[in-house]
């Protein structure tokens, strides 16, 4: 599409016929209709189609391939690598499909494409039931749950994904699509952790789990006491029953009331114990950290849904995350892992996560589209900062944590925690028996690799990377 006068003609016509609305870089409110998680990501879309129904998506779609444009999918917008949007390109975007439908006596939720996990915990919430969900409210159901879905439920109930009875798929060709385990099964397999490389989601089913009662704590301690924190919390997850869960942290301590004054905006190390159960047997359980005399502690019954908004990242920072998975953890590893966290971006909202997994993570994902994740523990440091002069130190310091795990790691990695890492990073998420049979599924369903934002897939056809583009045009 050539000229802007030529570009602002062809999107005045599909917006004539569109149900949603367009935003163009002309429309006021583009600027903020654009912004994504993740600051550093600048691309400037020549469109945003915020698609009111299926047919708008329909018409999106057609659209950017008719006029060779690259597209890119919007639910919550947290891919870190920026997945979200296009330079140039158009930005498919599915906010406005987040209903919610809840059937709990068929223990059943069923939600639209652009739902927000905070959306979904609310739905679900009444009927005490839920589903492994993102740990951040304002992450998007399909790209966590399509990308495998880790949080805090996974040790008892597996990955987001694990849940999943049925997704509604627009293809590349503009097909509706209905995969589950009887109707499109390898396709349904792909969308256990191969992301939107196959096509739109627009509507998701999951199976719900009851939960009727649910507490946390949540322990504080001083960075210099975290190597200590650390091997005790190691142990104690070793015993743990797979009810619970949570992470060990480092991070700035937040100006709480549980948090002392002199911790407050100081690195400090915390650890997070989520539990399926009352705050009395809860107690119980964490005796041996709470004999480590935290200096600030906050335990207590809460919400699962509360839970899920109590840590969230806040938007506009710019983002740089990676992981490893964890083969094992023993004191050399734990050395590093603590000395690491005195580089992390201060004062910042970054955080350096240690999260156990094993249980149904292990158990469940067999069946899924990634790579061996039946490690007890992932490394994911997590870098927020506001200051562009900072990104050169951020970046290095996930990048030597990274080096600083890898005798101890298995390399594979969980993809929703990285950003653009390379294809070696990409295959080892996949694994290379699972990502040639994703491949094969890929070439069914999007033989020009129309969808290539996410930890993109090339098509079995594909003889070499770079030959498959997102520009051809539909059939």
């Amino acid at each position: 599409m050539n000229g802007q006068d030529g570009k602002a003609g062809a999107f005045e016509q599909l917006r004539a016929r569109f149900h949603g609305a367009i935003r163009t870089p002309w429309d006021a409110d583009y600027a903020r209709r654009r912004e994504i998680f993740n600051a550093m990501i600048e691309d400037r879309p020549a469109a945003i189609a915020e698609c009111a129904d299926v047919e708008d998506v329909r018409r999106a779609l057609g659209f950017a391939r008719e006029h060779e444009l690259e597209i890119a999918v919007r639910g919550g917008g947290h891919s870190v690598a920026g997945a979200s949007l296009v330079d140039g390109g158009l930005v498919i975007d599915m906010r406005r499909f987040n209903h919610v439908s809840v059937d709990p006596a068929g223990r059943l939720a069923t939600v639209g494409g652009g739902t927000l996990w905070g959306e979904f915990d609310g739905a679900t919430r009444p009927y005490h039931l839920a589903t492994t969900g993102g740990r951040v409210s304002t992450t998007g159901v399909a790209g966590l749950t399509l990308g495998g879905g880790s949080g805090w439920m996974e040790r008892k109930w597996g990955l987001a994904c694990d849940s999943l009875v049925s997704v509604d798929l627009l293809t590349a060709s503009g097909s509706r699509v209905s995969a589950d385990a009887e109707r499109n099964p390898e396709l349904f397999w792909a969308l256990h952790g191969g992301g939107g490389n196959f096509g739109i989601a627009t509507s998701l089913t999951f199976r719900l789990h009851e939960i009727p009662e649910f507490s946390m704590a949540l322990l504080i301690w001083p960075a210099e006491r975290g190597r200590a924190v650390a091997g005790e919390y190691r142990d104690f997850i070793a015993g743990a029953p797979d009810e619970i869960s949570g992470g060990l942290i480092y991070l700035n301590g937040p100006p709480e009331e549980f948090v002392p004054a002199e911790l407050v905006d100081a690195l400090c190390c915390a650890v997070l114990v989520t539990f399926m159960g009352n705050q009395t047997r809860l107690r119980e359980l964490i005796r041996p950290l709470l004999g480590l005399r935290p200096a600030g502690e906050l335990i207590d019954d809460i919400d699962y849904a509360d839970l899920q908004s109590l840590l969230d990242d806040p938007p506009g920072y710019r983002n740089y995350w990676s992981a490893e998975y964890m083969a094992e953890l023993p004191d050399e590893a734990l050395d590093r892992f603590c000395a690491r966290a005195h580089d992390m971006p201060v004062p910042s909202p970054s955080q350096h996560v240690l999260f156990p997994w094993g249980g149904a993570v292990a158990a469940d994902g067999v069946g899924a589209a990634m790579s061996d994740h039946s490690v007890p523990w992932v490394v994911h440091p997590f870098g927020l900062w506001s200051d562009p002069a900072t990104d050169e130190s951020a970046v290095r310091w996930v990048r030597e944590l990274r080096a600083d795990m890898r005798p101890w790691s298995t390399g594979a990695v969980y993809l929703n925690f990285i950003g653009d890492e390379g294809e070696d990073r990409v295959r080892a998420g996949y694994g290379e028996d699972n990502y040639r049979r994703l491949a094969r599924v890929k070439a069914e369903y999007d033989p020009d690799n129309v969808f290539n934002r996410w930890h993109d897939i090339l098509p079995a056809t594909a003889p070499e990377r770079g030959t498959a583009t997102s520009t051809s045009t539909a059939g």
